[in-house]
């Protein structure tokens, strides 16, 4: 969780894994990360969306400058050797940086004399996840910024999909696994039977197919605080197996009525936090949502989600944002509010759809409310939102929102039951 900035939903740039069956194996990574792909729903495909979810009051005069990094946010099996690079139109590239995700090493690479592009120097190494960061500013010094994570492809034969969470974690409770893979698959029942999802807990799992691409693994009700998930994957005695620990249980409750969220830990309530949520013209979603990635400080731009004004420009320019975490992959984020007055937590629904939690910018003692929520919170948990004008269902595949479907729809879309 470290301090990476980031663009707000990047329309739907996730790509699945490499999949399908090679040589007659299965296999599959649990490389780091939950950022999964939704393939459909709530504006998380190739539709803008205006689930954009920040107070329009943080806008600030977005930059010309405009950041494209090649290939885009959330891609899979890139060559080792594939044409990273960034590049800006209408300014120039002040900071660009390329980091291993696992160990942090920064990848050495070069900008152009006229700062418009950038490169790595070298190759990529194999099965590797890499965030790239990158800042630039246009002739009035106006900045902006852009990041992507991507994931180089794997050594013949080792992996076709990829799966989350990943080995060794622990989790909230709410967190299904979730195999993605870049080719449809057209026998689901053959595939999802080499894949067995089992818990020390007892609880019967069932697989739930969204689409062609995409697989989730969940039980009927959240996974019981404390056990073993395992995950095994075998055929013609190849096997591979993951296991990830669930945590202790927090849900957390936002009322958008009241404007308060209640949180709840091991069944005891811990703390109410006043929030401000979204606007009666931007509401926030109803629903269960599950934190898939954790932030302390984004940018987030309106442009990334479609939301611009009259004039091509973001609807909103908001630098580092603090104390953020991903809720739908179409762009909810529950985050820290340092630009809206005290006066909004608890009396005022302000946003473009996020849940806003009082913060001051740069706060590194977890003295605001945001800062609580984030350091006491963990991927896996579940925010659940009720009461909002939104009519719109949340769809089940938009980030990890498995839980909005009943459990005899999910047991429906399992061809192995």
């Amino acid at each position: 969780m470290g301090e990476a900035l980031i663009t707000l939903c990047t329309r739907s740039t996730r790509l699945a894994a490499t999949a399908g069956v090679l040589g007659g194996v299965l296999a599959v990574t649990a490389l780091g990360g939950t950022s999964n792909a939704a393939t459909s729903g709530n504006g998380a495909g190739n539709h803008p969306t205006s689930q954009a979810r920040i107070n329009q009051a943080g806008a600030q005069e977005a930059s010309d400058a405009r950041i494209e990094i090649t290939p885009g946010q959330g891609t899979y099996s890139v060559g080792t050797n594939h044409p990273v690079s960034v590049t800006v139109t209408s300014g120039k590239l002040t900071k660009v940086t390329m980091t291993a995700v696992a160990t942090g090493a920064e990848i050495p690479g070069t900008l152009s004399t006229d700062g418009t592009s950038w490169k790595p120097n070298g190759r990529l190494e194999r099965a590797t996840k890499y965030q790239i960061a990158a800042e630039a500013g246009d002739v009035k010094g106006r900045s902006t910024t852009g990041s992507a994570t991507i994931t180089t492809v794997s050594p013949a034969n080792d992996f076709i999909g990829h799966l989350s969470p990943e080995d060794g974690s622990t989790v909230g409770v709410a967190m299904p696994v979730t195999v993605n893979f870049d080719k449809a698959i057209s026998d689901k029942a053959a595939v999802q039977s080499e894949i067995r999802v089992s818990s020390s807990s007892g609880q019967r799992v069932v697989g739930h197919w969204f689409n062609d691409h995409r697989v989730d693994f969940r039980p009927e009700n959240y996974w019981r605080p404390g056990s073993t998930v395992t995950v095994t994957l075998n055929r013609h005695g190849i096997q591979k197996t993951v296991t990830f620990k669930i945590g202790r249980s927090q849900i957390s409750t936002v009322d958008a009525k009241t404007k308060q969220m209640t949180v709840v830990r091991d069944g005891k309530t811990i703390k109410t936090i006043p929030i401000s949520s979204g606007s009666p013209e931007h509401p926030t979603y109803n629903g269960q949502m599950v934190i898939s990635e954790k932030f302390r400080q984004i940018h987030m731009n309106g442009a990334s989600v479609g939301l611009t004004e009259k004039n091509g420009k973001p609807s909103y320019d908001i630098k580092a944002v603090p104390h953020a975490m991903r809720l739908t992959d179409s762009g909810t984020f529950i985050h820290g509010n340092y630009w809206g007055t005290d006066s909004v937590f608890g009396e005022a629904n302000t946003s473009h759809g996020c849940v806003g939690l009082k913060d001051v910018r740069g706060d590194s003692h977890g003295r605001q409310p945001a800062a609580w929520f984030f350091d006491h919170s963990i991927v896996g948990d579940v925010v659940i939102v009720k009461n909002s004008e939104e009519k719109t269902m949340l769809a089940p595949d938009n980030g990890l929102s498995d839980w909005n479907m009943s459990w005899s729809e999910w047991v429906a879309g399992s061809p192995a039951t």
